[in-house]
């Protein structure tokens, strides 16, 4: 008989252990949610984890039942270095799990088209999940970093959405940015037009790079690409405002005044005939492919419409520039007027 409850209890008590542990291992975590992480370090194990998960008051069970799972679950020894996401409802076996598995956090930065350098590097140091090792560095030091001396920044890194991790830095960012334009300009170049009057890939970066500022709407790219390879091609001076406004720098306050036409300097293609010395921006792969394939057109003229849709009016002669111009003016006026209009209403 005796032997019999010695048998029952042991049973219980496993029985006990069973769902105690059971209980631990799958168990929410508290206080973890929206964009709570934890983060392990290179050396780091799963006392670490645990340390680091008691500082945040999202800790549960104790040190031998996380040494326990982690040899049950495979993940003792082969946790995987980076940071690991703490969803509402995630349990210690899941992220024992996570962690061996290598499920890291996947953070993204993105560059606009027609944004630039100053801009990247703006929106790279507002990060606070890289690392920033380049805010004590100016542009000439940066391109040396990557690999460029010499090479001006703006135009050279590539519009697009950029994934990271946690420990990566800002220049890792520029790095890929970097490479992936060199990429881009390099198949663009090799898919050019025989026809593209342009003597090199810096000729065709700076050229996107026009298209990108100038371009409201994708379908008018192929267009306004070949208007300008047509002006070059006779000479004619490209005239157009975003080289000012870039050349101006700080000095640009919204408005672009006659003597800032006449003033000469490298980015007034009023007064300078060909390209600027630079890009003025960053253009993405559809300003780059415009170039590189531009619509045949005799149009050399182009003017915006004005009714808010990006679209230009298009000429062949100044004749006819001159009757768009007065139809963008038209325009512009009926919409001030609206709006004053709608400024008089709210007020009242």
């Amino acid at each position: 008989m005796l032997k019999k409850i010695i048998l029952i209890a042991v049973a219980l008590v496993l029985v006990l252990c069973a769902w105690m542990w059971f209980g631990f291992a799958n168990r929410a975590l508290p206080n973890t949610g929206p964009d709570q992480s934890v983060v392990l370090e290179k050396g780091g194990g799963i006392s670490t984890v645990t340390a680091n998960l008691d500082a945040n008051k999202q800790l549960i069970g104790n040190s031998l039942q996380w040494r326990l799972l982690g040899m049950t679950t495979g993940a003792a020894g082969n946790l995987k270095v980076g940071e690991y996401d703490l969803p509402k409802g995630i349990t210690p076996r899941q992220l024992l799990i996570n962690m061996r598995d290598g499920k890291v956090v996947v953070h993204k930065i993105t560059l606009v088209e027609g944004k630039t350098f100053k801009d990247f590097r703006r929106v790279l140091a507002a990060n606070k999940v890289l690392k920033q090792e380049t805010a004590s560095l100016d542009d000439a030091a940066i391109m040396t970093k990557l690999g460029a001396a010499g090479v001006h920044p703006e135009g050279r890194f590539l519009p697009d959405t950029y994934v990271f991790h946690r420990g990566d830095s800002d220049l890792d960012v520029m790095k890929h940015a970097y490479g992936a334009m060199t990429k881009a300009l390099d198949a663009a170049w090799a898919a050019k037009s025989t026809d593209v009057n342009l003597k090199s890939k810096d000729e065709m970066l700076t050229l996107a790079s026009i298209v990108e500022k100038e371009t409201g709407t994708p379908e008018e790219r192929p267009e306004i690409a070949g208007l300008f390879l047509g002006r070059l091609k006779t000479g004619m001076l490209l005239q157009t405002d975003p080289t000012i406004i870039y050349g101006m720098g700080d000095a640009y306050q919204g408005n672009i005044r006659k003597s800032d036409l006449t003033a000469d300097g490298p980015y007034n293609t009023y007064t300078r005939a060909g390209l600027p010395p630079t890009p003025i921006a960053m253009p993405g792969k559809a300003a780059l492919d415009a170039v590189a394939k531009p619509d045949s057109t005799e149009n050399v003229y182009f003017v915006a419409i004005g009714d808010g849709s990006g679209k230009h009016y298009f000429a062949k002669t100044y004749a006819e520039h001159q009757a768009n111009v007065a139809k963008y003016i038209v325009t512009q006026r009926e919409a001030n007027a609206r709006n004053a209009a709608k400024a008089a209403e709210k007020s009242q």
